[in-house]
């Protein structure tokens, strides 16, 4: 079994400039963990929700938001993501790309074609969720 026959090809990307305040409303809207920052279609990096959660202050919206606080949000994708993202072709073994998953303590391999276009992300969940399966 291969990759692409188990990853999620509905991705949702950003671009290298886009704002903390829209990456936090795309996490909002699609509860999902990890989000892909490209740059024209070539990946750049990743931004996972916890990356997020450090990034910004945690008083924003609450009684307690000052300026400062907002001022977190206006921070850029490129400033927080992940860089040098490890990826797998789409035809990589599910068991290969498993192993990657361990091997770098990651959670999730954006996947990408022939081009180096990514095409989808796998997470440990769609592995295992796969493996269950068999």
């Amino acid at each position: 079994m291969t990759v692409e026959t188990i990853m999620n090809a509905q991705i949702v990307t950003v671009e290298m400039d886009e704002t903390l305040e829209r990456v936090r409303e795309i996490f909002e809207q699609h509860r999902f963990h990890h989000l892909l920052v490209v740059s024209g279609h070539r990946l750049m990096g990743v931004i996972s929700d916890r990356d997020l959660l450090k990034s910004i202050s945690p008083y924003v919206g609450t009684l307690s938001e000052t300026a400062r606080d907002v001022a977190t949000l206006q921070k850029r994708a490129h400033q927080i993501m992940s860089r040098k993202p490890i990826s797998v072709p789409k035809d990589v073994t599910v068991q290969t790309a498993a192993e990657t998953l361990l091997t770098n303590n990651i959670s999730c391999l954006p996947v990408t074609n022939e081009d180096g276009a990514v095409v989808g992300i796998l997470t440990w969940k769609d592995v295992l969720a796969a493996l269950m399966k068999e």
